[in-house]
């Protein structure tokens, strides 16, 4: 049995409670009793009492009042009714209550154990299952994937159809799309979503490495091998294996990689037997794999092998439109980790972050907004917060003679220096005499004069 619950003991009898008291205490329950209902109304707040034996028949409030007012302030108890004039009539008004079960006095110690065990797995169920819908929710929400423009919506509908195949799917774009939400969303929409989502980064580790994380090994197959260790094919049996950066294994382990795809069996490294798995294999790269193979350095056959659908997660440059919703998004998140009041974004950020390539995409769109929210001081984001360098705006409709945007701009530094002409030249990087020259030249003169 799991967690034992706190057991609260409801009965005018003195040695109707006390006998339970001990029998229950003796299995290491922790208990509480009361003499009436209005006691145990008094000591419904002093503790979360997670199992109530409540007596039907006691002077001034009974039992059926007294749960019904239970119920009011713990509705996650469970309670069990004890009497020792049952009737079907006090037993459906009881169930219709609240009540979990009730028992007939006199019972038998076991009897009370098996409800009580009966509550808790019962109790243990109900959390399996939130917990279990929690977990599926989180897989299948495409809002996980943020975006409202066109691109991104498209992406949505063919992750849609994807999804419930059991086709390989190549997912396909720069680094920081979010190719791994997308192969979330894809195992999270299938048949498979309450089996693994297992991903492995294979430009991360070495060939030697990645053989033996993907495949396993058997005690002795190496040095250092000191036990047998299962793989993350073996890891997603009956679930998803996720291959990310794809392109960047060597052909030894393409090899390796194209015969499970064509024969769902394999070897531990140091072992003979074969091992059988269903697994769906979804895989990322940022690379050209096309460029890839014509350069012979991947496999043409399991390109083909991996892109039966191919899934291209656009860069964010080309929907910026979804900028402020990510933002948004990233605010939220971060100020809840931090415990920090919901920050806004000035309009100029807004811009700025409009404005913005975004080489590093949506990735790095999320550490500016986790840095902007670490050393931000006020109610919103500021330019000043902003890691990267802004570009100036540049004026429009500019002479195209040179010699009239230098008129213009020897100007422009004159006034901000309010015509002082040493503060002026070293502005220019000119000296003193080249300034005036260029004043006499144009025919230049401090406003006002």
């Amino acid at each position: 049995m799991t967690k034992k619950p706190c057991i609260l003991v409801v009965d005018d009898e003195a040695a109707m409670r006390e006998s339970l008291k001990d029998w229950l205490i003796e299995d290491d329950y922790q208990v509480g009793v009361a003499a009436s209902g209005e006691d145990a109304l008094a000591m419904a707040g002093e503790r979360n009492w997670e199992v109530i034996l409540l007596d039907l028949k006691m002077p001034g409030m009974d039992g059926l009042e007294t749960l019904k007012r239970l119920k009011g302030i713990l509705p996650e108890s469970e309670v069990i009714m004890m009497t020792a004039y049952a009737t079907v009539d006090t037993a459906v008004q009881a169930m219709k209550e609240g009540a979990f079960d009730y028992l007939v006095k006199p019972f038998d110690p076991d009897q009370v154990e098996l409800l009580i065990k009966r509550i808790v797995d019962h109790r243990d169920l109900v959390l399996e299952n939130i917990l279990l819908r929690q977990k599926l929710e989180e897989r299948s929400r495409y809002d996980e994937i943020i975006g409202k423009s066109d691109v991104m919506q498209a992406v949505f509908q063919l992750i849609s159809r994807v999804a419930p195949t059991e086709s390989t799917v190549l997912i396909t774009g720069e680094s920081g799309t979010g190719k791994e939400l997308i192969a979330q969303a894809v195992h999270g929409n299938s048949n498979r979503c309450y089996n693994p989502f297992i991903a492995v980064s294979c430009g991360a580790l070495p060939d030697s490495l990645l053989e033996s994380e993907l495949f396993g090994y058997e005690k002795g197959a190496f040095t250092g091998a000191e036990h047998t260790k299962r793989g993350r094919f073996e890891m997603a049996d009956g679930g998803t294996l996720f291959l990310d950066e794809i392109g960047d294994i060597t052909l030894r382990t393409q090899v390796d990689l194209l015969r499970v795809l064509q024969n769902k069996e394999f070897s531990r490294l140091g072992g003979e037997a074969l091992i059988s798995v269903d697994v769906r294999i979804l895989a990322a790269t940022n690379r050209d794999l096309k460029k890839a193979i014509a350069d012979n350095r991947f496999r043409e056959d399991l390109y083909y092998r991996l892109n039966v659908i191919s899934i291209h997660v656009p860069p964010l440059r080309e929907r910026k439109e979804d900028i402020p919703l990510l933002a948004d998004a990233f605010i939220h998140k971060f100020c809840l980790e931090m415990n920090k009041d919901e920050m806004k974004i000035a309009p100029s950020v807004l811009k700025a972050l409009m404005n913005y390539d975004w080489p590093g995409n949506v990735r790095e769109l999320e550490n500016i907004i986790e840095r902007a929210l670490v050393i931000g001081q006020g109610k919103e984001i500021v330019l000043d917060d902003l890691p990267f360098p802004r570009k100036a705006a540049v004026p429009e409709n500019l002479p195209k003679s040179l010699k009239m945007m230098e008129e213009i701009h020897i100007r422009r530094i004159l006034d901000e220096a309010d015509w002082n002409i040493s503060k002026a030249s070293r502005e220019l990087d000119i000296d003193r005499q080249t300034l005036y020259n260029k004043i006499r030249k144009y025919g230049l003169e401090a406003k006002g004069k």
